[in-house]
């Protein structure tokens, strides 16, 4: 589920906004969410979805209620393992940036973009590991520099199959 807690007298209390049901929707969404200005709530499952790698999914706010809007269903090689599990990234022109611990074009993991194009999503390849120097199962966010270049972790690969440090310069 994705929740919102709000403070109530001496306590919290706990509004479900949406509940995945384990479909195209996705299921097991693991990462944080981001917010944009107008409310809206972007974030991440491991995993369903019509590729079976997890989704991307918006939640707006509509009348008091959530409505969930699918962005795109990740593909994943391992149904168990694949998605995003970390928290998407923003950047100022409204584009969200992930990482798949499976998937990609070697089953690897991936680095990727989704920028918001004619009332849909365009994603966009940034890197399909291979796991060899380049690292592995990157099941963390990506963070941006003051230049705009991405830099995460993979926890596979790298020298002596300890994962690396990575740097994507945009």
């Amino acid at each position: 589920v994705v929740y919102q807690l709000t403070p109530s007298g001496s306590g919290w209390t706990n509004t479900t906004l949406y509940e995945f049901h384990d479909g195209s929707d996705g299921a097991f969404p693991n990462g944080g969410v981001v917010l944009d200005a107008s409310r809206n709530i972007y974030g991440t499952t491991t995993q369903g979805g019509s590729g079976y790698g997890g989704t991307v999914f918006e939640l707006s706010p509509f009348n008091g209620a959530w409505n969930f809007n699918l962005l795109y269903s990740l593909t994943g090689g391992n149904q168990n393992v694949g998605g995003a599990w970390g928290t998407l990234v923003r950047d100022a022109a409204g584009n969200l940036y992930g990482t798949t611990a499976d998937g990609g074009v070697y089953g690897e993991g991936a680095v990727f973009k989704l920028t918001p194009s004619n009332g849909g999503w365009t994603y966009t390849s940034l890197h399909d590991f291979v796991c060899s120097t380049d690292g592995c199962e990157p099941y963390d966010s990506v963070v941006f520099d003051s230049k705009g270049n991405l830099y995460g972790t993979a926890a596979g690969g790298g020298a002596y199959d300890h994962g690396v440090v990575f740097e994507i310069t945009l």
